[in-house]
């Protein structure tokens, strides 16, 4: 809706973390002072925070938002989606989770219903939507690794205190990317831009990181990101009726396969427990 009025993806991406910032630092604040007992925490557990919230919420959303410059946000939630199996991968990689005969499956279905969304009709000639989409994809990449990175470091700085860092972490990113690579006035947009950027800013920004840190402190990483699979459909519904976008077949059978890749491993999980 904001990228109507010719808004950059940076300055965008600026105002959602700067009208949030003031918030996260006031929780942090409460939070700190209502805390009775103090972890010991080292050095490189604040590395880690910052490293995480580097790619967390600075870089996954300024690949999210470079790439819906070249796609149409249906197309970029279905690519966007791939991130429960990008977190299975990375578990497996890093701390060694098995992955499954159920999830090897669910994994190839996902990625086979992206080609099919991603390459329909005559998008997969078109260089333009082949860079949105590995944009997006880079997201995900970066998104699943600071999920990965959260069910590891919440238990140790609790919820509020690694949300409220990783997005003060981020919104200093932010800020040091717009002064080195766009110093242009932040001040020429319609007021509709800010407006909008402050909905960001608060509904999809501060309200879902934690409930996401929350979700990932009672289910795990793993379990949250299958959970997702509202996802795709969500957000499919929300730009037909928001920004009359358009849904091809082949994009509609590419996310019913990705969900039910998805729910392939969430019946596994479900058998297990």
């Amino acid at each position: 809706m904001a990228y109507q009025y010719n808004v950059s993806s940076i300055h965008l991406l600026l105002f959602r973390m700067l009208f949030s910032l003031p918030f996260y630092i006031i929780i942090l604040l409460l939070d700190n002072r209502k805390r009775e007992v103090k972890v010991i925490l080292k050095n490189k557990d604040y590395l880690w925070l910052f490293f995480f919230g580097f790619i967390g919420y600075y870089l996954a959303s300024y690949f999210d938002f470079l790439g819906l410059q070249y796609i149409e946000a249906s197309l970029e939630r279905i690519i966007l989606f791939v991130y429960p199996t990008l977190v299975l991968l990375i578990n497996r990689l890093f701390f060694k989770e098995k992955v499954t005969k159920h999830q090897v499956w669910a994994i190839l279905l996902t990625y086979i219903g992206v080609v099919l969304a991603f390459g329909s009709g005559s998008q997969v000639f078109d260089y333009t939507i082949l860079l949105g989409g590995v944009l997006v994809f880079l997201s995900a990449l970066t998104y699943a690794s600071y999920l990965v990175g959260s069910g590891w470091l919440i238990p140790r700085f609790g919820v509020k205190t690694f949300t409220s860092y990783a997005m003060i972490v981020s919104t200093i990113c932010v800020v040091i990317h717009y002064l080195l690579v766009d110093r242009t006035s932040i001040f020429i947009y319609p007021k509709e831009v800010y407006y909008l950027g402050f909905l960001m800013a608060i509904i999809a920004t501060l309200i879902p990181s934690f409930l996401v840190s929350y979700a990932i402190q009672k289910i795990g990483a793993s379990n949250f990101s299958i959970l997702g699979s509202i996802g795709p459909f969500s957000t499919i519904v929300l730009a037909i009726i928001f920004l009359n976008e358009s849904m091809s077949f082949w994009q509609f059978i590419g996310a019913i396969i990705v969900v039910v890749g998805v729910r392939i491993v969430v019946k596994k999980n479900k058998g297990n427990s």
